[in-house]
């Protein structure tokens, strides 16, 4: 049973004897909780800081890092926090090749973040969106006040007001969009915040009640943009010229763009990358993933993010996306801010540029591989290494390794099974 009363009361010592009756937790499964603190005081003190329903820390993937980037002419090391070898070794590959054709040279549209305000049950839409519009000065002037650290430090803020009318199963509703530029922060905090403050407004203004008051995830007026070329003769791989990679590789591009499930995988490839560094900075991945993915789908069809043409002797790749990231606020732990400080970006324009590189160059490693040896290759003998190196094979790594990548089977059971076959000779 999960229903608890007051759980959220309960100290972390309680909620975990509740889990633990109720689910039938072992005391190593108790003690797995326990297992990155030195006591249940310091477990305690770590739950009061991160809040509701905390019972443990859950610190689950490797940090890795990416090298190669050369983006605008500047070189980063890539934090990245994910389970998977083969994206690493991908983005790096690619790195390697875009740096070859100078790197990736990158745009950024600004920092914009829009504020939504809902008005329900509107008669006369028109007449409602005129006296919005007509007190656009008051409401930025009221939106600003609620954070001068932005407006004045930063010279970022409220910018204007949009307002437009839906029709929808319940009648006309009327949303007002308040235009907030956010500069070096995520914007969260800073445009839910304004669009509360301006809510009451609002309703006095037109005399109709507000619905929700939330911020926008599509981002779509804060776009990060890169491109880079990649030299034709440096596809070439075993079996296959550079011309020849080359043409796969465009029919690959072009089934994305023209196949929504294919595009779906595709731009899983961009964010397999982008992710990645989200995590190891701290940042909400969650409304990335949300707005870029409703960016692909923003003509009516979702496709494609990514886009790839030749010459005669290059491969040209571009990408456009939006990217709602900030530099300061997000998560204050530790090992994130030393994410940030390894990538070493100064202000979200320099780290939306640097996201989209890392999108680009891990979508095309990833199509690359696909377009000539298949994913399964490369990226199965990664994992197989991985899970040998899991069960301390030790000098019969090697032999474990090759019967696993041999027999096709890649399981950590297997992996056991075949250490004590071989200990057995």
């Amino acid at each position: 049973m999960s229903r608890v009363a007051g759980f959220h009361k309960l100290s972390v010592k309680e909620r975990i004897e509740t889990i633990k009756e109720s689910r039938n937790l072992t005391e190593d499964d108790v003690n797995l909780l326990y297992s990155d603190f030195s006591s249940i005081e310091e477990l305690e003190d770590y739950a009061k800081k991160w809040g509701e329903n905390t019972i443990g820390k859950f610190a689950y993937f490797p940090l890795r890092v990416a090298p190669n980037f050369l983006i605008d002419g500047k070189d980063y090391f890539v934090p990245m926090a994910l389970e998977e070898p083969s994206v690493v070794a991908a983005v790096s590959y690619a790195a390697s090749l875009a740096r070859k054709g100078g790197g990736f040279e990158t745009e950024y549209t600004g920092s914009i973040m829009y504020g939504q305000i809902q008005l329900i049950d509107v008669k006369n839409p028109m007449k409602t969106m005129e006296k919005i519009l007509e007190s656009e000065e008051r409401l930025i002037e009221l939106a600003n006040k609620q954070d001068p650290t932005l407006v004045e430090v930063a010279k970022g803020g409220a910018r204007e007001i949009e307002v437009y009318s839906i029709e929808t199963n319940r009648g006309p509703m009327v949303i007002t969009n308040l235009i907030v530029d956010v500069k070096d922060v995520m914007g969260a905090n800073a445009v839910n915040t304004m669009a509360e403050a301006i809510t009451p407004e609002i309703e006095e203004i037109t005399g109709h009640k507000t619905n929700l008051r939330i911020i926008s995830n599509l981002a779509d007026r804060r776009l990060a943009k890169s491109k880079c070329r990649i030299p034709i003769e440096e596809l070439e791989r075993e079996g296959f010229n550079g011309d020849e990679v080359a043409e796969r590789i465009l029919s690959a591009y072009e089934f994305a763009h023209n196949d929504k499930y294919r595009a779906t995988t595709h731009n899983k490839g961009i964010m397999n990358g982008i992710d990645a560094v989200l995590l190891a900075t701290g940042q909400d991945f969650r409304a990335v993933e949300a707005g870029v993915h409703s960016y692909a789908a923003r003509s009516g069809r979702y496709t494609s993010l990514t886009n790839c043409k030749r010459d005669k002797d290059n491969l040209f790749l571009d990408v456009e996306l939006p990217m709602a990231v900030g530099v300061y606020g997000g998560v204050r732990d530790p090992k994130p801010q030393l994410g940030k400080k390894i990538l070493g970006v100064e202000t979200s324009d320099e780290f939306a540029r640097v996201l989209a590189s890392v999108g680009l160059a891990q979508n095309f490693g990833a199509v690359r591989a696909l377009a000539t040896e298949g994913i399964q290759k490369g990226h199965m003998r990664l994992h197989a290494k991985q899970i040998v190196k899991q069960i301390d094979a030790g000098k019969y790594e090697s032999e474990v390794l090759e019967r696993l990548l041999k027999e096709k089977r890649i399981t950590f059971d297997r992996a056991k099974e075949i250490l004590e076959e071989v200990k057995s000779f």
